[in-house]
């Protein structure tokens, strides 16, 4: 419940971030920043975020699950930017701001009033990031972006094929572009605001999402195709392996990763298999494919003889790579997320109990905390105009 993370100021506590993001990608990043002790004021339509009304919540139909994982340590601030007093509002409002973000299309943000040069204008040091789909001075340059949009682009639609032959190109079963660029957002905002630091100069940034996922997905998958000159495949031999998965236990499921051969013979041989390459199964394959499938039959055969908790006893003991695979009904029983507190029920006033995630980050003098619970929209409208007016 509430009370379980003691509150702290955090790193970045005295940076004040004006969040006009919304869906994944935008709130992702700006609760980052306000996990790390940033005031975040989450600027929004009087409708909300777009995201508040999917899937379901006890009372509310704004405080959907997707919105409680993405809006902790925020405060909410109601405007109709479309009127002259809200955006004079979000003018007094960016003059107290160290950093203002966004995830609007460029000409739709500067039709407003608040591209980068307007921005500026009002708070010369700002750190202005814009995270948008595809970077400036490329064809697709202003276009919609989705998460599905760019995992087809970035190629993502392609490495499931590699790893189990169905040739239907198919997403990852995760926002996954949406919130690998949600980080970048914030590593490319704690980078201007070191600069700003330095040099007391703010600046632009541009987060395109089609680039900076790219990078991060194809890293391993280039692999063949990295020397133009040298002959090669696309696709990291290890990690599009259909052998790469769990193995069934007694009870649950065992990722194993022996480290050498050594750690290999030792897991068999704790499984009942001894001297497993010099077995009659492994060396009459057939070929060199042959070995492989055996050698993986036997890694199932010998996962099999016992339960999950048993194998993460052994392998601990002998030091083979060894962790459970949880599925997601177990998830939250595991027992280190549970010593750890890692998923931990708190209260939304409008709501009730909810579960969240808290920050994995760790910092010995000033650590992450979960300070505000997600907010209903424009729950803290009153609170920072009023803190405005004691400002001016």
């Amino acid at each position: 419940m509430t009370g379980k993370t003691k509150a702290s100021p955090g790193p970045l506590h005295g940076i004040r971030i004006i969040d006009l993001t919304q869906f994944v990608l935008g709130p992702y990043a700006t609760q980052t920043l306000g996990d790390l002790g940033a005031d975040v004021i989450k600027v929004e339509e009087p409708s909300g975020d777009r995201q508040r009304n999917q899937g379901k919540a006890p009372k509310s139909q704004n405080m959907g699950p997707l919105y409680v994982a993405l809006n902790r340590n925020k405060r909410s601030v109601a405007i109709d930017l479309k009127s002259d007093e809200g955006k004079a509002a979000l003018r007094k409002l960016i003059a107290t701001g160290d950093v203002f973000i966004h995830n609007m299309r460029p000409e739709a943000v500067k039709r407003l009033g608040f591209g980068y040069d307007d921005v500026a204008a009002i708070k010369p040091d700002i750190v202005y990031v814009e995270a948008v789909g595809y970077g400036s001075g490329g064809p697709y340059s202003g276009r919609q972006a989705f998460d599905d949009l760019i995992q087809g682009a970035s190629g993502a639609c392609d490495l499931l094929r590699l790893y189990d032959g169905n040739e239907e190109l198919r997403p990852f079963p995760s926002i996954i572009a949406d919130k690998t660029c949600g980080l970048f957002a914030v590593i490319a905002t704690l980078a201007a605001l070191q600069h700003r630091a330095r040099t007391g100069e703010g600046q632009f940034v541009e987060v395109p999402m089609l680039e900076t996922f790219t990078g991060f997905i194809q890293a391993e998958h280039i692999w063949g195709k990295t020397y133009p000159d040298v002959p090669g495949k696309f696709g990291h031999p290890t990690t599009i392996t259909p052998h790469r998965k769990p193995y069934k236990t007694k009870d649950g499921y065992l990722v194993v990763l022996p480290a050498s051969r050594e750690g290999s013979v030792k897991f068999l041989e704790l499984g009942g298999i001894p001297d497993a390459y010099n077995s009659e199964r492994f060396l009459s394959a057939a070929d060199g494919k042959a070995r492989v499938e055996a050698y993986y039959q036997m890694m199932r055969d010998a996962a099999a003889t016992r339960t999950t908790e048993e194998w993460m006893q052994l392998c601990a003991e002998h030091h083979v790579p060894a962790m459970r695979a949880n599925e997601m009904t177990t998830l939250f029983d595991d027992p280190h997320f549970k010593a750890v507190d890692f998923f931990e029920e708190r209260e939304i006033k409008s709501e009730g109990r909810y579960r969240t995630m808290r920050p994995g980050l760790k910092f010995a003098k000033t650590p992450c905390s979960i300070r505000l619970e997600p907010p209903t929209v424009g729950e803290h409208t009153d609170e920072v105009l009023t803190e405005l007016k004691a400002q001016t």
